[in-house]
């Protein structure tokens, strides 16, 4: 009785082993690929759906995802090898080759294309003009990174001087800048969605202009690796962009109700309807790339905006620390909506 049970357990094994391994594999090779995030946001919501969806899977790819808060902790974990891929703003790619890298780390697929920030005050002004900063206590970003460049460049457009125009805090730690606002420090602050729709529902503040639609098109968060990364996985980028791509027209052809329903597992603390407005400002305003290819305009824009900043040594081009190969191939294979 014991061996005829035995003979059935080991049958029911060598059956159910095929599908086991599938979860692990797609089309017989899967592959696990690290990425880390810079910070957990609504602004990255086609990742979410890439993950959500199963485009990933789709392309074999196994995909594991962490917050690896900062632009800093993010280029640290990926050229110590602790991730594959950063998704972090395409200046962090311009810093380590400034820094002389022998393995520079190179842009295949942006994921936004404009600023992600909002101007916020704690009063509502219905006719808002940037010259109304001027003498102002601003709350922005840290220093160097793209949030508080593309802050001082709009803010320049409008000739203010963020040096000596206004009094700028940049001190406060990104993941501390909300609360630092909503205790009472500055006048105005620069935030991210979903944030700002929570401070406007909390009347902690109010929505009074974009840094996105003020900065113009930039590779503003861009999933880059190490070009040794790439060299030896060129097949495993083309299918992570394919599942990128992917992700991107499916953003594009539904609507902020049903996009938000389906990142709302990575936001489990954030009610649906601010998903749901966080999600519709950002298409609003053309922040979700509507392809992974970058653009040469919008790369010489990000050098101005690093320029201005005092953070660019040179002008570096484009195709020096961007493969749109991947992006192009995309394309082909998923035309858009």
């Amino acid at each position: 009785m014991w061996n005829k049970r035995l003979a059935v357990f080991l049958i029911a094994i060598i059956f159910l082993l095929p599908a086991l391994l599938g979860g692990c594999r797609g089309d017989g090779q899967s592959h696990r690929v690290r990425v880390g995030e810079v910070t957990r946001s609504v602004f990255y919501a086609p990742q979410y759906v890439a993950l959500e969806k199963g485009f990933f899977q789709e392309e074999g790819l196994n995909v594991e995802l962490q917050t690896t808060a900062g632009g800093d902790k993010t280029m640290t974990a990926l050229l110590s090898g602790a991730i594959d891929v950063a998704l972090v703003g395409a200046e962090t790619s311009i810093y380590v080759y400034q820094q002389g890298a022998e393995d520079p780390v190179i842009n295949f697929a942006q994921l936004t294309q404009t600023d992600g920030t909002f101007l916020v005050s704690r009063e509502q002004i219905d006719h808002f003009h940037w010259s109304q900063l001027r003498g102002a206590v601003f709350l922005g970003q840290r220093k160097g990174g793209m949030p508080q460049m593309a802050g001082e460049f709009t803010l320049r457009k409008h000739g203010i001087d963020p040096k000596y125009d206004l009094e700028l805090i940049q001190n406060v730690d990104f993941a501390n800048i909300a609360a630092a606002y909503a205790s009472g420090t500055g006048q105005y602050v620069q935030l991210f969605e979903p944030q700002a729709s929570i401070f406007e529902r909390e009347g902690k503040g109010h929505v009074i202009a974009s840094f996105g639609t003020e900065s113009g098109r930039l590779p503003y968060t861009v999933f880059m690796t190490k070009q040794s990364y790439m060299k030896n996985n060129d097949e495993v980028v083309q299918k992570f962009t394919n599942a990128i791509r992917k992700a991107q027209n499916w953003v594009q052809e539904h609507t902020p109700a049903e996009t938000a329903a389906v990142i709302a597992p990575f936001f489990k603390d954030t009610d649906l309807d601010i998903l749901e407005s966080s999600v519709k400002r950002y298409l609003e305003q053309g922040s979700y790339a509507d392809s992974p290819a970058i653009a040469e305009e919008a790369w010489n824009n990000l050098l101005n905006v690093m320029e201005g900043a005092g953070e660019l040594k040179e002008r570096v081009p484009l195709n020096e620390l961007a493969d749109n190969k991947y992006a192009e191939a995309a394309a082909q294979a998923h035309p858009s909506p």
